[in-house]
């Protein structure tokens, strides 16, 4: 009979013990996570050949704040498509750039000016030019050797075109949505 007892006031306690910690678990404050969106934002501007390094930064400065644009309003349209609303920005990163530059004789030439401070970006892009003289893509068709010409032709110089810089610029955005 004792036993019993104790067994019962046991089983007892316990109950009493489990239906407090009930009440405190249901009154304990719960953690929703915060959804966010993340986007990346990118940017070109036109950057002059042979740059200074301070104009070059002044360059890349305005591209990264037309990145950002760029990444709100991807943002913007992403809460739209969910049916939710964009909040403030939760996290933003310089993800670098880089300057690639076309013209010249073969098409592309390499930048020749001064370099921004692009950060240390997570991933910088490799512009390649393909090699000056590189054999065309083949198409299948059947190359004929010209005929000989007797006469002697003046070689002219390709004129170079104009080169054009631009800069590239990356951002990665988080927002809060709700």
């Amino acid at each position: 009979m004792r036993t019993t007892i104790v067994a019962v006031a046991a089983a007892a306690a316990a109950l009493v013990a489990a239906g407090m910690l009930g009440v405190a678990a249901a009154e304990a404050p719960t953690v929703t996570p915060t959804r966010t969106v993340s986007v990346q934002g990118v940017a070109d501007l036109p950057l002059a050949q042979g740059s200074s390094a301070a104009a070059a930064t002044a360059v890349y400065r305005q591209a990264m704040a037309a990145a950002v644009n760029d990444g709100q309003a991807k943002a913007e349209f992403l809460a739209g498509k969910v049916g939710a609303t964009l909040g403030p920005a939760q996290t933003v990163a310089e993800d670098g750039g880089y300057i690639s530059c076309t013209g010249g004789e073969s098409g592309y030439t390499q930048y020749e000016g001064e370099q921004p401070d692009f950060g240390t970006a997570r991933s910088n892009p490799t512009v390649v030019a393909p090699a000056v003289g590189a054999p065309a893509a083949s198409s299948g068709a059947t190359v004929t050797k010209p005929k000989a010409v007797t006469k002697h032709r003046r070689r002219h110089a390709k004129a170079a075109s104009a080169v054009s810089c631009v800069l590239t610029a990356q951002v990665s955005l988080s927002y809060a949505i709700s």
